[in-house]
C-alpha cells in the first residue's frame, strides 16, 4: 500500500471516529494538516466516493463476517421453520465437506 493509500486510509478512520461525514476536502485537510506529501488528490475522491453513505465503524467491524445468515421468516410456524432450516444448514455442511475432500479428486497435496 502507498503512502497515499496508507494517509487517505487514516484520514477516513479519523473523520469516521469523530463522527463527521466523509468527504475528499476533508480528508484533504487531515493529509495536508499531518504534513504528508504527494496525496494526489484522486485518492481522496476515491475514498471519500467509495465510503459515502457507508457506516465505517460498521464495516470494521464486520470484516471477517461474510454474507451473513439469511434472514429467519416471520409468522406462526417460527419454530417449524427453525427445524426445517437446522436441517438445511446441515445439509449444506455435509456439502461443503464433501466438496473439499481431495479423495473425490484421486490425488492429494503430497502425491
Amino acid at each position: 500500500m502507498s503512502t497515499s493509500e496508507l494517509a487517505a486510509s487514516y484520514a477516513a478512520l479519523i473523520l469516521a471516529d469523530d463522527g463527521v461525514d466523509i468527504t475528499a476536502d476533508k480528508l484533504q485537510s487531515l493529509i495536508t494538516a499531518a504534513k504528508v506529501q504527494e496525496v494526489e488528490p484522486i485518492w481522496t475522491t476515491l475514498f471519500a466516493k467509495a465510503l459515502e453513505g457507508k457506516d465505517v465503524k460498521d464495516l470494521l467491524l464486520n470484516v471477517g463476517s461474510g454474507g451473513g445468515a439469511a434472514p429467519a421468516a416471520a409468522g406462526g410456524a417460527a419454530s417449524g421453520g427453525a427445524a426445517e432450516a437446522a436441517a438445511e444448514e446441515k445439509a449444506e455442511e455435509k456439502e461443503e465437506e464433501k466438496e473439499e475432500s481431495d479423495e473425490d479428486m484421486g490425488f492429494g497435496l503430497f502425491d
